[in-house]
């Protein structure tokens, strides 16, 4: 069976598996289509107050919306070439995996579902739909895709999803973020959840003494003595780094959470939206 096969067949059992044992759906979010402008009431939710109209006339003004049947279901994956890394499983394959279940989730619950695949240009996009055909094309095409040497370009991606997609959505943006996102204004417009899949070596490497290691991104060779305290030093930078890219989610009212290679996606995913 193929790397392809076996991730969706997986995801598809542990879907349905759910389903069966009266879980609730995975997937559970807002869609709306906007109605009118209102004044602000105590128990509105705050991210529908529009900051414009409200500095006009210098009192709360909420958006309102007219609840949909439907959640559409926008799932993007960054394949940048730091995803090919992994100790358990590539990141690349995690991601793959991740939105193969997200997939069988949307579509499961009736819901609309569509996908892209950016580095720092868009690499593929399949058009909303409720046919099941989509989950296996888009593993298809996180599995084949070769991210050596491929950058981010999270700027260009922010810009692109905001003009094409038109609806108010659910945007699942899946990827390492080793760069950080300005989802601000993309924010406004759609829901976004980020969901960082990281490989627990890469956050807490071993002491290698002297190596040579390869920037997948670059393709440069860095030389060093990669020792206790260098990466000690590491791990320090990267948890700050962290710390600000998660604080950096938060002003943008972005949720968030990891996903390791040696974690149970699933098992993640549900930790994630039942939180929602």
């Amino acid at each position: 069976m193929s790397k392809v096969n076996k991730i969706l067949v997986r995801a598809k059992r542990q879907v349905l598996s759910d389903i069966a044992g009266n879980h609730p759906s995975l997937l559970q979010g807002e869609g709306y289509d906007f109605v009118e402008l209102r004044e602000y009431m105590s128990g509105d939710d705050i991210r529908h107050i529009d900051w414009n109209i409200t500095a006009k006339m210098q009192k709360p003004f909420v958006k309102v919306f007219r609840e949909e049947k439907e959640l559409n279901v926008v799932v993007v994956s960054v394949l940048n070439g730091s995803v090919y890394f992994g100790s358990k499983k590539f990141k690349q394959d995690l991601i793959a995996e991740v939105v193969a279940l997200l997939g069988f989730a949307t579509l499961k619950n009736g819901d609309i579902l569509s996908s892209y695949i950016f580095t720092d240009r868009m690499i593929d996009h399949q058009r909303a739909t409720k046919k099941i055909q989509i989950v296996k094309r888009s593993v298809e095409k996180i599995v084949e895709f070769n991210p050596i040497n491929e950058k981010v370009d999270f700027k260009m991606i922010s810009e692109t999803l905001f003009k094409r997609i038109k609806k108010r959505s659910l945007i699942i943006v899946v990827g390492d973020f080793f760069e950080i996102p300005n989802f601000k204004v993309l924010a406004k417009k759609h829901e976004i959840i980020a969901l960082v899949v990281r490989d627990k070596v890469e956050e807490h490497p071993p002491s290698m003494g002297f190596s040579s290691l390869m920037d997948p991104e670059s393709g440069a060779i860095l030389e060093g003595d990669f020792n206790d305290a260098s990466v000690s030093s590491y791990t320090k930078q990267l948890r700050r780094y962290d710390a600000e890219l998660f604080e950096s989610f938060k002003k943008s009212k972005i949720r968030y959470a990891k996903i390791y290679t040696d974690s149970n996606p699933s098992v993640e995913l549900r930790k994630i939206f039942e939180a929602r």
